[in-house]
């Protein structure tokens, strides 16, 4: 969440009035995230994220906050877009798309244990089943055609070796794609973003101590796409040593454990998931090159590193692949 549109605290007041949330009583912009103008914004009724889209459309916007608002009243906790009186959920300020939506309670925690994956494991499986019921559409518009398309763009700025493994890797995945495998995979609404800091906890553990998920949030680059493709990402952040980029087993095994307790994985999950953990790798090491180097002005702009995941494709790939734990389980695409 960075701030590239100034918004008045007046401007922010008149939006929370028209809407019926009550006098905005503080605003405060976020630092966090790259992609979106974000504010903390609070009323005497309750905490919300003031959102201002500077990639995304007002057309586009409705799949994004009529999806948090399907999984919500399904008991899927996100965070619950606010509605005009006639139930649009996108509204208008500063001349940008906005939404209001409410904020999680807790804090994202950093340094996840076994336990924090499980529950998290958990409730993305349940998210999975419940998206099957959400009627609109939208592709995953950070996939497979955005790596094709983005690729040649950054590739000036890198390196030979990083050129030759960006290339390389692309090339593998677009053979994926043509996997029977790859067609069989079961299909929905995904996260596609789901990393620690994208899930909030509760300060207080539940009766046995176990920590207790608040929900999940930042919805902004969901889309219908491969389930496993969810799986993925969220194993390639909670279930891995940043650092380093080798998995931590003991958590791959609760996050999966819990997973398929509510949704057990196909074959043909079971057969890409291997390959999907290399596409993840590169989708993020791909999307933070070209935030690198090519971009945007914003106020509170922290653009992140993007050798993290350069580290973990190559971790990947290696024989000594990072992923070798889940490696053992899961047949490995040729």
């Amino acid at each position: 969440m960075a701030v590239y549109t100034e918004v008045s605290f007046t401007q922010a007041s008149a939006l929370f009035d028209s809407l019926g949330l009550g006098p905005l009583t503080r605003l405060e912009g976020c630092s966090g995230g790259i992609e979106n103008t974000n504010y903390f914004a609070d009323t005497a009724q309750a905490r919300y994220v003031l959102t201002l889209f500077e990639r995304l459309t007002a057309a586009q916007l409705p799949y994004y906050l009529r999806l948090m608002a399907h999984l919500a009243a399904h008991d899927i906790a996100v965070p619950n877009p606010a509605a005009d009186a006639k139930g649009e959920l996108v509204h208008s300020l500063c001349g940008k798309p906005a939404s209001i939506v409410s904020l999680l309670s807790g804090a994202s925690e950093l340094a996840p244990s076994s336990a924090h994956c499980a529950q998290v494991g958990e409730m993305l499986a349940r998210m999975h089943l419940v998206g099957r019921s959400f009627a609109m559409q939208q592709d995953n518009l950070r996939a497979l055609p955005w790596w094709n398309e983005t690729v040649p763009v950054v590739l000036p700025h890198l390196q030979a070796a990083q050129a030759t493994l960006l290339q390389s890797e692309l090339a593998y995945q677009n053979h994926v794609a043509t996997l029977p495998a790859y067609a069989a995979l079961p299909r929905g609404p995904i996260h596609a973003d789901l990393f620690r800091d994208n899930v909030m906890f509760a300060p207080q553990t539940d009766a046995k101590g176990a920590p207790v998920l608040s929900g999940f949030f930042d919805f902004y680059f969901a889309g219908n796409d491969a389930w496993v493709f969810d799986i993925a990402v969220t194993l390639n952040d909670w279930c891995v040593d940043l650092d380093s980029g080798a998995t931590v087993p003991e958590r791959t095994q609760a996050f999966l454990t819990a997973y398929e307790r509510v949704r057990p994985l196909e074959a043909a999950e079971r057969t890409v998931l291997p390959a999907m953990l290399r596409a993840a790798a590169l989708r993020f090491w791909l999307s933070r090159l070209w935030d690198w180097y090519l971009p945007r002005e914003a106020s509170m702009l922290k653009p992140h590193d993007p050798t993290r995941f350069e580290r973990l494709l190559r971790q990947c790939i290696a024989p000594h692949c990072a992923s070798a734990m889940v490696q053992a389980d899961f047949a490995t695409v040729n």
